[in-house]
């Protein structure tokens, strides 16, 4: 399963974070602090950023496969769009609906949506890659942050961030 990658490869710092799509702490993330990060750190080449799904349930799961159905160039846009939307698609009435009308606009049928849904690759990618981040990281909360290595659990502010990336970036250009 293929890694979703915001910033450049040689970038000093290199941030991963493991996230589920139904998990209010990353969308609180994912909407108050990402969008700095990026424009400060990533956009700026600072910082390579990884995402990594880590679904605590089928809700999520099924929202990481229909991410990864999508165009990969359109991976962080989609996934940014649900965190904002999480309320009403991950805790509404319907979310199978919801989810339907959120994938819409990427091009998603009827019968898209459903074949996505059926992937056995992703499926296995998916959980596959949630079991080694427990196993061998110890990830059990998410969001989770590995911040060139150190562990950081819970949903950083910009200003946490900036405390944890400016000593390692002393020295840099």
């Amino acid at each position: 399963i293929h890694e979703n990658v915001m910033g450049k490869a040689d970038a000093p710092v290199t941030i991963v974070e493991y996230a589920s799509l139904t998990c209010p702490h990353c969308a609180t993330f994912h909407t108050a602090t990402l969008p700095k990060l990026k424009a400060d750190y990533v956009d700026t080449g600072k910082v390579r950023f990884i995402f990594r799904d880590f679904p605590f349930d089928g809700l999520a799961l099924a929202a990481t496969m229909l991410s990864r159905c999508t165009d990969p160039a359109q991976f962080f846009e989609v996934t940014s769009e649900l965190m904002k939307t999480q309320e009403s698609w991950a805790f509404g009435k319907d979310p199978e609906k919801e989810l339907r009308a959120f994938f819409k606009p990427y091009g998603f049928t009827q019968e898209s949506f459903d074949a996505c849904l059926q992937k056995k690759d992703i499926y296995d990618g998916v959980l596959a890659g949630r079991k080694k981040a427990y196993e061998d990281f110890g990830v059990d909360a998410t969001p989770t942050l590995f911040i060139n290595g150190a562990k950081h659990t819970g949903a950083l502010t910009v200003a946490q961030v900036d405390a944890i990336l400016q000593p390692l970036l002393a020295g840099t250009k």
